[in-house]
């Protein structure tokens, strides 16, 4: 049964593609910066979680920073066209992650990402968005004024992160260099389970940059969002169980669970990884019947699941413990 289960993984594994923007810097101090940090996340991306160099796409400002990375200038043109490239070739089950690194801004209500060229706007973001439906996308704007980008590309199976919470917060960012930072160590890692997922690579970033903010004296001009549950409304601290988060607790950069699960030859642990990741999603609905059901009933049900899920996370740390 077990040798079965561990061929099924492998059947139905899903592919991640990252798809990585580097907008116009404007001086060369910005442009080697976002590069820089283009760079380490794609780094960590194919040597800490084996993504297939094939699948990440990188485009910036200047092509000859990395002439055998960077597919292409940055250009919005370019972008639709990785977009749709991305679109017509990956699988329905697939992952798309989108990650931009630049300046933001906004004018007349109407949230912008800068590139070379004509800018991208929130409104024309989310139409290339309609082309990747229904797999599930993982936007990752890191630029100043970028709040306003979540109320545009909210949708099913969508995790939006912005660095601010509006258009107002126009000073550079931090949020991109911890956000990075949170793929390439093991602190973001909270629950030990060696992979990071998009709930805890923000939750990192978030964090640091809070307290970056206060470790220089400073007023925090930036406070980042995360919404996944379409409703148009990013929170500043997502609770899985409360608003924001539940499925951005289950996607990693490198798929889902069993994915990466189907990377071992154990298939105790490839059926463990499966019953947690059966877990969570289990989670994730029962939230959604929550209005329907008597309260006492959904905090039984809720609490059985999170120790069964509790318990499914210790065996696979020990199992994984024994292996090492």
């Amino acid at each position: 049964m077990l040798t079965s289960l561990v061929s099924a993984v492998f059947q139905t594994q899903a592919v991640t593609h990252l798809l990585i923007v580097g907008g116009i810097g404007g001086e060369p101090l910005y442009t080697n910066l976002f590069h820089a940090r283009a760079t380490g996340l794609m780094d960590a991306a194919v040597e800490r979680y084996n993504l297939s160099i094939e699948n990440v796409h990188y485009l910036a400002e200047r092509t000859d920073l990395a002439p055998g990375l960077i597919e292409a200038r940055s250009t919005k043109e370019a972008f639709e066209d990785v977009v749709a490239d991305v679109a017509a070739s990956a699988g329905v089950n697939d992952h798309v992650v989108i990650v931009l690194f630049g300046h933001g801004s906004e004018r007349d209500g109407i949230p912008k990402f800068n590139l070379p060229g004509p800018d991208i706007t929130a409104p024309e973001f989310a139409v290339l968005l309609g082309l990747l439906a229904p797999r599930t996308v993982t936007v990752v704007n890191t630029s100043s004024s970028s709040g306003g980008f979540i109320g545009h590309l909210s949708g099913p199976n969508r995790i939006i992160m912005t660095a601010t919470r509006s258009g107002g917060e126009r000073n550079e960012a931090r949020f991109a260099e911890f956000f990075v930072r949170a793929f390439d160590g093991g602190d973001a890692d909270v629950d030990k389970d060696n992979r990071v997922s998009m709930l805890e690579a923000f939750s990192y970033a978030r964090l640091e940059v809070e307290r970056a903010y206060q470790q220089d004296n400073l007023i925090q001009s930036e406070h980042a969002l995360l919404d996944d549950n379409g409703d148009g409304e990013g929170s500043l601290e997502p609770d899985p169980l409360q608003n924001d988060g539940a499925l951005a607790r289950r996607v990693f950069l490198t798929g889902s669970a069993t994915v990466l699960a189907g990377s071992s030859d154990d298939p105790e642990l490839v059926a463990l990884y499966q019953e947690k990741e059966q877990l969570e999603t289990a989670i994730q609905s029962l939230r959604g019947e929550k209005d329907s059901l008597p309260e006492e009933e959904f905090e039984n049900r809720l609490e059985d699941l999170i120790v069964e899920l509790s318990l499914a996370t210790r065996a696979i740390r020990q199992r994984e413990s024994n292996e090492n």
